[in-house]
């Protein structure tokens, strides 16, 4: 069976990351090297971004989220593909490179690209009240479990409704898959 070919730049994290990339698709990746970026990848992401633009798919976790925050601040326009942390989760490592290759298949079809945009009717912190994602005992699990349906990931209250405005997430699809919970 012949690879599905991405035509954006994947940013991942590591080696790992990219052969895990490579076993699931035809692309090219860029490794970050972890948190702490040298300033030497910066001119390289900027190259693919113009060109041929950017995925960024980095693992489920506190760095992964800090490096996906610094690289979409600089490239606005980016992409950004999620991996829920129980598919990226193997013997307590979260990591890209423990996803099956269906699941990096399916995150990177499912990527999201980040709006320059105002949303024209944005979400507010009623609108995740009303839902049950803040105020709850069960908020957080609710807020997983939907950032996962939408593909937009995990965050906490105020990131998970940046992630609403800025991701492309619309009231419909919203609500659709609210009533999927």
């Amino acid at each position: 069976m012949t690879k599905k070919k991405i035509k954006e730049v994947i940013i991942v994290e590591g080696r790992d990351d990219t052969a895990a990339v490579n076993r699931a698709v035809d692309a090219v990746t860029i490794e970050t090297h972890g948190f702490g970026m040298p300033d030497s990848i910066w001119p390289v992401i900027e190259k693919a971004y113009e060109n041929q633009g950017i995925i960024i798919f980095t693992d489920p976790d506190y760095a992964g989220e800090k490096i996906r925050r610094k690289v979409s601040q600089r490239f606005p326009l980016c992409k950004q593909a999620f991996l829920p942390k129980g598919k990226a989760l193997k013997k307590g490592n979260v990591g890209v490179e423990n996803a099956k290759a269906e699941d990096i298949v399916e995150a990177l079809e499912k990527a999201r690209c980040t709006s320059a945009l105002e949303n024209a009717d944005p979400f507010t912190t009623e609108d995740l009240a009303a839902c049950g994602l803040i105020g709850t005992a069960d908020a957080k699990a609710r807020r997983e479990k939907l950032g996962n349906l939408l593909s937009i990931g995990y965050g906490n209250n105020k990131t998970f409704l940046k992630k609403l405005n800025q991701l492309g997430v619309t009231k419909e699809e919203f609500y659709q898959k609210v009533e999927e919970l």
